[in-house]
């Protein structure tokens, strides 16, 4: 059974910089797209990128420029490179296996002075 782990969340002032990990276990991550979505408080969970198995990468318009999402198959990794971080970006962030639809269990980032 896939279980997904995020870590790298933290506090950050705004135009700061964080790299969130999700490492995956099991046998499929080289085979599956995998994505980054985040809530923030009071809505709804929103899709913020997504890295496909051949390493296509899509962003979210309010991200793009900002985020970069990669992969390592050999660690079973996903990572989200997140820089010029605005207070807007504060949620909790969770990656998400597509072939398995499988989350993780959130980690949270709050951008604030």
């Amino acid at each position: 059974q896939v279980q997904l782990v995020e870590s790298g969340g933290g506090f950050v002032q705004p135009g700061g910089s964080l790299r969130l990990s999700c490492a995956a276990s099991g046998s499929i991550f080289s085979i599956s797209n995998m994505g980054w979505f985040r809530q923030a408080p009071g809505k709804e969970r929103e899709w913020v990128a997504t890295i496909t198995n051949s390493d296509n990468t899509m962003y979210i318009d309010s991200v793009k420029g900002r985020f970069t999402i990669s992969r390592d198959n050999a660690k079973n990794t996903v990572y989200l490179q997140m820089n010029s971080l605005k207070p807007e970006d504060t949620a909790v962030y969770y990656c998400y296996a597509f072939t398995v639809k499988r989350w993780g269990q959130g980690t949270l980032v709050t951008v604030s002075s």
